[in-house]
Parts: structure tokens; C-alpha cells; sequence
């Protein structure tokens, strides 16, 4: 699991500031998500149900939405949200 990050406005801050996408890509089934501050994670696209049902073409298909808070796949109604799955909530 990723630690949490800090807040960038007030790096004196031990405020949680919950992680934001800028932008998210598939490679075959892996869904891979570059986060604000830099850091890159990747999650296994088939431990969601639908997503485990997509084809390869439907997870590259893959939009940051929500100023970076969801990941959403418009083709498979599909909405999952980036803390969760920085949070390995899946």
C-alpha cells in the first residue's frame, strides 16, 4: 500500500490529502495510474467484476474523472475511485 500524502500547499501540514490521478492507461489487464505527486501504481484490472469481464480494448478505454478522485470506463459503466484503490480497497 502507498503511504498517504501530505498536503503540497503546506508542507508543514500533517494534513491527509486524499491521492488524485493525472492521468491512467491499461497495458493488457493491468490498469496503471500516475498519481499527482509522481508516484505510478498499478492494480490488476480483473479483481474488479466488470473490468474482469472487459477486453483488453474496453480497459484501454480508461478516463481520469472528478479532478482525479475516479477512474471511469464510459463503455462499461464503471466507476472506481482512486483512493480505493491507492488504499488497496478492491
Amino acid at each position: 500500500m502507498l503511504p498517504p500524502l501530505k498536503n503540497p500547499r503546506n508542507a508543514n501540514s500533517n494534513a491527509i490529502v486524499e491521492p488524485a490521478a493525472i492521468r491512467a492507461w491499461a497495458e493488457k489487464r493491468m490498469i496503471y495510474v500516475e498519481l499527482s505527486d509522481g508516484r505510478i501504481f498499478g492494480f490488476p484490472g480483473d479483481r474488479f467484476r466488470i473490468l474482469k469481464e472487459a477486453t483488453n480494448e474496453q480497459l484501454a478505454k480508461v478516463k481520469v474523472e472528478v479532478n482525479g478522485y475516479t477512474l471511469r470506463w464510459e463503455e462499461l459503466d464503471e466507476d472506481i475511485t482512486v483512493p480505493g484503490v491507492v488504499a488497496s480497497h478492491f
